[in-house]
């Protein structure tokens, strides 16, 4: 039985709060956990009983500046010049920590690409968590990036096989050798493909699962689908949420800064008057939306469960963290995706029924508004994904995992 793990995450609460329930799980199970996270996270999970420290400041200090893309691929290839460049600085943070804990276990954040090869030249029991979709190859569902719907029989296998190296093939020329040289520094082999480097965990945790993920009969048992982990800090809940009223409407933005202020605006005018109370949190910073309607509210952090609790729908970003909240909560959504792996999460929203997309482009408050009133009638879409969620096992199921994971010797440390 293994006693202490050691979490390592990339540097966005994006990623470290979907971690946080299983790590709660872990040490109610007995296990010494210690994370290695976002400074200005370290104090509340010390307070969860978590042994936190902060990794590398100047890996935080090289932020995304894919939200003036003007295609998929160039997202995609911006999104990764930035994992490629924090890798040289968070294997040697991860390799450091390994040093000093001497975990008898790994957990490695999917988009810290440095820390997984030092995980994997380690050689003790690792695995990877990934908070959404990952970009990897399955039969039957299209190539990541896009945000395309499944298309089945040969026309299906025909699109998907052309688009495929168009996307992924793209991105592996560009990336492959900067991911090859963090291989190679840390002693592992290269790889030739994208996929056999995000498949390079013995274990990788993805918390999503059908009916909102696509079926992906080729992921066992390597990638292991869990469910959503919805997770909130604790904060007292304000009184104006638990006041009588009309529905509420969430509108959320990205945590970690896209551009998408935009969405914010829209949902200040084209919402103004309808019968909801409007709540809208822009975590990366509060905007200037101007004045403010009557039934609408800014925020710049409000736990969301509690107002999704007595929500009719929730607009997003697109971000996996945001919209599974909604749709574990049995909430519909509008999606209005800025870039990223958003795409994605609109396409899945939309093909599983459990609300609208809105295309960036033409996003405006009128369409807006009228998205949220056809997603207001989604709410059987939304259960059933919040049911698939919860059959998937969750964190008990993830935890279990963990404590399955072979138990291999780490390599001796270089004299």
């Amino acid at each position: 039985m293994m006693s202490r793990i050691l979490a390592y995450t990339s540097p966005a609460i994006g990623h470290l709060f979907p971690m946080t329930p299983l790590l709660l799980e872990l040490t109610r199970r007995g296990h010494q956990v210690h994370v290695r996270t976002l400074a200005d996270q370290v104090e509340l999970l010390r307070g969860l009983g978590l042994a936190a420290e902060p990794i590398d400041e100047r890996i935080a200090a090289i932020q995304h500046r894919d939200f003036g893309a003007k295609n998929t691929l160039e997202a995609l290839s911006a999104s990764v010049e930035v994992f490629v460049e924090r890798a040289g600085l968070d294997s040697d943070d991860l390799a450091a920590a390994i040093s000093s804990v001497r975990p008898d276990a790994v957990i490695v954040d999917f988009n810290s690409w440095g820390a997984r090869a030092a995980a994997q030249a380690w050689g003790g029991p690792w695995a990877a968590f990934c908070p959404y979709t990952p970009p990897i190859s399955s039969r039957g569902a299209p190539p990541f990036g896009p945000g395309l719907a499944p298309l089945t029989g040969p026309l299906g296998r025909l699109r998907d096989s052309l688009l495929r190296p168009l996307i992924m093939g793209q991105l592996e020329k560009r990336y492959l050798p900067g991911i090859n040289a963090i291989l190679t520094t840390n002693g592992v082999p290269a790889v030739t493909t994208t996929d056999g480097f995000f498949r390079s965990a013995p274990l990788t945790l993805v918390a999503t699962s059908e009916p909102f993920e696509y079926p992906h009969p080729g992921w066992a048992p390597d990638l292991r689908m869990i469910g959503a982990l919805p997770w909130e800090p604790p904060q007292e809940v304000p009184a104006w949420v638990e006041e009588p009223g009309d529905p509420f409407v969430l509108v959320t933005t990205s945590s970690e800064y896209q551009a998408d202020e935009a969405l914010a605006r829209a949902a200040v005018q084209g919402l103004a008057g309808e019968p909801y109370r409007v709540v809208i949190t822009m975590p990366a910073g509060v905007a200037d939306l101007g004045r403010l309607p009557a039934n609408v509210r800014v925020e710049r952090f409000v736990q969301h469960g509690p107002i999704l609790a007595r929500a009719a729908v929730a607009v997003t970003h697109g971000g996996m963290g945001a919209t599974q909240k909604a749709l574990s909560a049995g909430v519909p959504c509008v999606v209005v995706p800025f870039g990223r792996d958003q795409l994605e999460v609109a396409a899945r929203v939309k093909h599983a029924n459990a609300g609208v997309r809105v295309p960036k482009r033409k996003l405006s408050p009128e369409r807006l508004r009228e998205a949220v009133r056809r997603a207001a009638t989604m709410a059987d879409g939304a259960c059933r994904i919040a049911s698939g969620y919860r059959r998937a096992g969750g964190t008990a199921a993830a935890a279990e995992a963990i404590e399955a994971l072979p138990d291999q010797k780490p390599q001796p440390e270089a004299a």
